[in-house]
């Protein structure tokens, strides 16, 4: 087993846990450790100092990311999906008006269930077992054929790593700017034909691997509640969401060197 298996198994199942427990907020989280999870924190701090450093550890949450997503047999993979899901940061007109995230927090409409809502969207490219490898919060409205060409730039390594990658995305990633913008980054687009489009090179491929992508965002929101991340301010919301991409990464990571046959389950980390 790696030598830092333990370490992954331990960060996922602490993030998969507290969702799972309801321990949404910091005070009955830190509370729920002190009663139970003792051995494994034996130094503790109170709820301002967590608070703290959860908001100064963006970089280094980016950083183990990237480290276990690169230490994996997926990495290398040359075909991703790319897709967005809501991040809700407050309904009430009076939260809009007196929110931190004011003016970066938007009201959108998600199509995948037929609704309106004001919060953020996690722009995500993944692997076919779901593997995070880039990933960006955008408001709202942000139209996704603007972020995910940047999605690329702040991540031009692991562009570079993998010249001639192949993104799969649904019917709203369209537009001959865009894809000849993708096609000079050496980026191939597959997407389901538009209505009134000739018929797109392998469209039969679609459907069973775009149900990868929706289930990855099934993972965030049903067991990793990105809906519910009780962020308030922008480096507030920026920690939550990048502590369950952190989770889901660390999961598959040690799924993947412990040979588990679903590298996306979290069931060994929800008990």
């Amino acid at each position: 087993m790696h030598k830092h298996t333990g370490l992954a198994a331990a960060c996922s199942a602490v993030v998969v846990n507290r969702q799972r427990c309801g321990e949404l907020s910091e005070r009955r989280w830190l509370r729920y450790v002190a009663e139970n999870l003792a051995g494994m924190f034996p130094r503790r701090i109170g709820q301002s100092g967590y608070n703290k450093r959860m908001r100064k550890a963006f970089a280094l949450f980016i950083r183990v990311i990237r480290m276990l997503a690169m230490d994996t047999s997926l990495w290398s993979d040359d075909v991703r999906v790319v897709d967005s899901a809501p991040a809700e940061c407050g309904r009430s007109r009076e939260t809009a008006r007196r929110s931190d995230a004011a003016g970066w927090a938007e009201y959108g409409y998600c199509a995948s269930h037929s609704r309106y809502f004001r919060g953020l969207r996690l722009h995500l490219v993944c692997t076919l077992t779901g593997l995070p490898v880039l990933f960006a919060l955008a408001g709202a409205k942000a139209d996704e054929r603007e972020t995910l060409p940047d999605m690329p730039e702040a991540g031009q390594d692991v562009v570079n790593a993998h010249l001639g990658q192949t993104l799969i995305g649904d019917k709203n990633y369209f537009g001959r700017a865009f894809e000849n913008d993708l096609t000079e980054r050496e980026l191939v687009l597959l997407r389901p034909a538009r209505k009134g489009e000739a018929r797109r090179a392998g469209q039969h491929l679609f459907k069973p691997l775009r149900q990868v992508v929706e289930s990855v965002n099934w993972t965030f929101k049903g067991q990793l509640d990105l809906e519910r991340h009780g962020g308030r301010t922008p480096e507030g919301i920026i920690a939550r969401v990048l502590a369950r991409v952190l989770a889901l990464t660390a999961a598959i990571w040690h799924n993947d060197k412990t040979a588990r046959p679903v590298k996306r389950s979290l069931i060994a980390f929800d008990h």
